[in-house]
């Protein structure tokens, strides 16, 4: 927790009890992390299609950062005869269970989504992680990418960086004391 929240909760709270987890312990390993610079929002669509096209990949997840976003995304990938599933805040419950239901068991490869349900999501044939918005908070950086590499495997993070997004990605490469480097043109060898 950021300094100010603690002084926060020294106000309002009787003897409270912290444990302390160290940042690094929060654990990146096993994951490879690259970015794309696609420049500008308009050209994501392309690079993540041409991504697919070039990929195999066993099964992943997209995170974007709003429901519309979601929504917007799968139809785009649908209209382009791609197989992806899409999950969000706006659903019913019994409707996301439906989906995840379907890509744990491997019958849907691809899942979009928000950060409502980053936690949530713990399939072991996850490889690939899309950050096809960067989060807004570098925390929610590791809960993201950390759906890959799970169980001891190996993991790949691809995010999308605009113009816009430099700030962000430095700030989460300084935050996690990372570097992410660009996607190499081998990234098929990687996955």
């Amino acid at each position: 927790m950021p300094p100010e929240a603690l002084e926060i909760t020294r106000k309002f709270m009787n003897k409270p009890v912290r444990i302390l987890v160290k940042r690094d312990e929060l654990t990146l390993e096993g994951i490879k992390q690259f970015y794309v610079n696609v420049e500008k929002e308009e050209w994501k669509l392309e690079t993540l299609c041409d991504l697919y096209e070039t990929l195999a990949i066993t099964q992943s997840v997209i995170f974007v950062n709003t429901r519309r976003k979601v929504d917007w995304l799968t139809d785009k990938m649908r209209s382009r005869d791609h197989t992806v599933s899409a999950t969000h805040g706006d659903m019913d419950q019994n409707t996301r269970d439906i989906i995840m239901r379907e890509f744990r068991s491997g019958s849907s490869r691809v899942l979009i989504t928000t950060d409502l349900l980053v936690r949530g999501i713990d399939v072991q044939q996850v490889s690939l992680v899309i950050n096809y918005d960067l989060p807004t908070q570098p925390e929610n950086y590791l809960h993201r990418i950390g759906r890959s590499g799970r169980f001891g495997r190996k993991g790949v993070a691809i995010n999308f960086v605009t113009l816009d997004d430099s700030r962000m990605l430095a700030d989460i490469q300084k935050f996690y004391n990372v570097v992410v480097e660009e996607l190499p043109s081998n990234v098929a060898d990687l996955i």
